[in-house]
């Protein structure tokens, strides 16, 4: 009923730079957050970056002012800027939308994740 689909994952250099989309497609009124999560090799899968309806985000420690979240409300549509990439920041990066009110049957949806995207930094 609601498809998150993911892209801009790849291969960079580090101090390279890549933008990650998600879009949200569906029968959907609206999403509350929408954020990016990732999981690297042997890890647990952690938050990245969060942002509400409002605008108002938050990140994980290790990449405050590398990574930039932001959103199109309009377009169902979350970015993630990530610069200064480190190889440490190879992961899978996953999409999640919070709180979606859906004009289908539910007509809330607590949670939905996108499939993943593949980012690997190295040189």
């Amino acid at each position: 009923q609601v498809q998150l689909v993911e892209s801009g994952g790849g291969l960079v250099r580090p101090g390279g730079s890549l933008r990650l989309s998600c879009a949200a497609s569906g029968s959907i009124v609206s999403i509350n957050a929408m954020g990016w999560y990732r999981q690297g090799p042997g890890k647990q899968r952690e938050l990245v970056a969060r942002i509400s309806t409002g605008g108002s985000t938050n990140y994980a420690d290790s990449v405050k002012g590398r990574f930039t979240i932001s959103r199109d409300n309009a377009k169902r549509t979350v970015y993630l800027q990530m610069n200064s990439l480190k190889p440490e920041d190879t992961a899978v990066f996953y999409c999640r939308a919070e709180g979606i009110y859906s004009r289908g049957t539910p007509s809330f949806i607590g949670e939905a994740w996108g499939q993943g995207t593949q980012v690997t930094v190295s040189s």
